[in-house]
């Protein structure tokens, strides 16, 4: 029988329900009144989503950024900031996922030699020194498929920007990145000016050398990236092409501002992300099962209206002054049909090839999540779906499970999303497979992680996994997820702090970063489904006792 202990005068245990294995008007008071704080919560960030969006700090585009400023005057807290962040084995980003520490690695080594005078400057750069000297070359011979976002061209540019200053220091020089850096380059040549929002721009500060083959968009920035701003920002003041400067300028104060780190200097992986935010959080909704919930009817009225009114024919990006992709396009297409909405499938298949969809046209290697959204609005809009459907099954891995994820560095965001779209429409969709090893690789603790611990995002990643296939299960193995559920929420509660601000960057960028609006609606709502599961489990107890 599930049960309580009093810790501190607080509910602490494996149901906030009960007390000594009975119910408790107390335990149930509490828990609505944090019920209705989340949904409180869940209002505000909804609401805030106008602004552009909030995403957390980034170590690779700040120190590309203060770099590319070139006068320590003036930057000193973000110097700061950037060298606080250093781990302790002399690298930047965290060892969990060393595949995506070189970029953040290299750029803050390129910034820091040149604040030398500052306190730690000198010392982190030899750090990071001996770092880079001892790690293996994840390039030497092949590209992973969840490389980073550019990483063709933006580490070859930086061990090239470090062969000077490292002189006969032997380190990773990536050769497998280098002919698919020239093939890109390739194609760049000529000088032509890319089209605004061209997703090439979002890489400028690798490739870049002219303002002239770049133009800011209407936000002011270069491919919505920190860093290709900066960058283009520069060899505008150097060349003098300075009109626009004051625009980028203006851009990236704003883009410092969505960090919240309250520090000048200090920028964001990507900003804005105008569309990604509000879709992935209606989305995150729907898995819940939050999606039509009245204490959130109006702002996600709202947040559904504007989508409606930006989705064009050719689809949809990440920020609105971007290009269009596949991923974007079918979660908005998603929303709207959860919504009521009876959006057109055309935009979508603009990047359908064969049987699998490209988040963009030409691009390295598909996306297994970007195919899984694809199916579930394909299955919402009652399209045919079989061979998108075949491709989502044979991207499992061995225990039935998805990753190798291009956009997120966790299993349990592909799995969670693969989950709801393969059960749409199908209400005796069963998958024992996926179910037992997802229930097995919950940790003693009580969370999911894909690192060293537990992370409240994963966690409600797995919950929403969890309450797609709790409707179809048999009734053992309902009561296998109940336990787990409830093992979960003990954790859940032991972490949650009203408004508090996700720190861990588990999303795939240039580095990992973390899209703080989304994955603080993540956490909400994966806390009050576990919340009102308990609820649901007492009833049925009550409703089955003699």
């Amino acid at each position: 029988m599930l049960h309580c202990v009093r810790v501190r005068g607080e509910m602490r245990g494996a149901c906030p329900f009960l007390v000594l294995g009975h119910p408790s008007a107390e335990g149930t008071s509490r828990v609505n009144a944090l019920s209705e704080q989340i949904l409180s919560e869940l209002r505000h960030l909804l609401s805030e989503m106008s602004d552009g969006g909030s995403v957390g700090p980034s170590v690779y585009d700040t120190a590309r950024a203060l770099q590319f400023h070139g006068n320590v005057t003036g930057r000193q807290d973000a110097y700061a900031w950037l060298i606080a962040q250093q781990q302790a084995d002399g690298g930047w980003g965290s060892a969990d996922f060393p595949l995506f520490r070189h970029a953040p690695t290299w750029a803050a080594l390129l910034a820091l030699q040149r604040a030398d005078p500052l306190p730690g400057a000198a010392d982190a750069v030899q750090a990071a020194t001996r770092f880079l000297e001892r790690q293996p070359d994840p390039y030497a011979h092949a590209v992973p498929e969840d490389a980073p976002i550019g990483a063709e061209l933006i580490l070859p540019q930086l061990c090239g920007e470090a062969e000077s200053l490292l002189g006969e220091v032997a380190f990773p020089r990536h050769p497998a990145l280098l002919p698919l850096r020239q093939a890109r380059l390739v194609k760049l040549g000529g000088g032509a000016t890319l089209p605004s929002g061209h997703p090439l721009l979002h890489s400028w500060e690798a490739w870049g050398t002219s303002p002239t083959t770049a133009c800011p968009d209407d936000a002011g920035s270069i491919g919505i990236s920190p860093a290709a701003t900066a960058a283009w920002r520069a060899h505008a003041v150097t060349q003098g092409s300075t009109p626009q400067v004051g625009r980028a300028d203006a851009y990236l104060q704003a883009a410092s501002r969505a960090t919240r780190s309250g520090i000048e200097g200090v920028v964001p992986n990507v900003w804005p992300i105008n569309v990604f935010e509000p879709c992935w959080s209606l989305y995150t909704l729907h898995l819940a099962g939050l999606f039509a919930h009245p204490a959130l009817a109006e702002a996600v009225r709202v947040i559904v209206a504007q989508l409606d009114a930006r989705l064009g024919p050719r689809g949809l990006g990440p920020a609105l002054h971007f290009a269009a992709d596949a991923d974007d396009t079918a979660v908005a297409l998603c929303v709207l049909r959860l919504a009521g909405h009876d959006p057109a499938i055309d935009a979508l298949r603009h990047f359908e090839i064969g049987e699998q969809f490209v988040t963009f046209p030409g691009e390295r290697n598909a996306s297994v999540s970007t195919n899984i959204h694809a199916l579930h609005a394909l299955r919402l809009l009652g399209k045919p779906a079989a061979g998108t459907s075949a491709y989502v099954e044979a991207n499992r891995n061995p225990h039935g499970l998805w990753n190798n994820e291009k956009w997120h560095v966790s299993w349990l965001y592909p799995t969670a999303h693969a989950v709801a779209a393969l059960a749409q429409g199908k209400p005796q969709w069963r998958d024992e497979r996926a179910l037992s090893a997802l229930l097995q690789a919950q940790r003693d603790d009580g969370g999911w992680g894909a690192g060293r611990v537990s992370t409240f995002e994963e966690t409600a990643y797995a919950l929403f996994a969890l309450h797609v296939m709790d409707g179809s299960e048999e009734p053992t193995d309902r009561r296998r997820i109940a336990q787990a559920v409830a093992h979960a929420l003990e954790w859940l509660l032991t972490r949650h702090a009203a408004h508090a601000l996700p720190q861990t960057p588990l999303w795939i960028g240039k580095e990992l970063y973390c899209p703080t609006r989304v994955v603080r609606v993540a956490e909400l709502a994966g806390l009050w489904l576990a919340l009102r599961w308990g609820r649901r489990v007492l009833a049925e107890g009550a409703g089955a006792a003699p």
